[in-house]
């Protein structure tokens, strides 16, 4: 038999976990806003061509490859990601690799595009090689 404490305390935990849902889809959304932006100033900038695909899912993928000036086809290496640790690795070296390069073309240290991988910094860095027209200092 289902008691009253039972009913309260999952309709508590049901609306506990709702409130979490809704958030996060809240920041996915800002987050996605927030990278579709950046990435066709950068893609302006650079003077990418088709700028507007920043804002299509996979396609913004093809925009990145070509602001970095790298092949189209190094997208299908992000399907690796899929093999469990391995993959995970060549996924992490390909955003790397990519990010390195849209720095570079955008006359900042390279060093930024191995700062992407790190949650919340991302958000940072690619605001700054977005929006800083200003050449950055290289460590070296």
């Amino acid at each position: 038999m289902v008691s009253l404490a039972d009913f309260i305390d999952s309709s508590t935990i049901l609306a506990s976990f709702g409130k979490f849902l809704i958030m996060f889809i809240l920041i996915a959304i800002a987050s996605y806003i927030y990278t579709a932006i950046a990435l066709m100033t950068i893609a302006k900038k650079t003077n990418t061509q088709n700028a507007w695909l920043a804002w299509i899912p996979i396609a913004n993928l093809y925009l990145t490859t070509q602001i970095a000036k790298v092949p189209w086809w190094t997208i299908f290496l992000l399907l690796l990601g899929f093999i469990p640790l391995i993959g995970s690795l060549v996924v992490i070296g390909v955003v790397i690799y990519w990010w390195w390069r849209i720095a570079e073309v955008r006359n900042k240290p390279a060093w930024l595009g191995i700062l992407v991988i790190i949650p919340i910094v991302q958000w940072i860095v690619i605001g700054v090689i977005a929006w800083s027209d200003k050449k950055l200092e290289s460590l070296s």
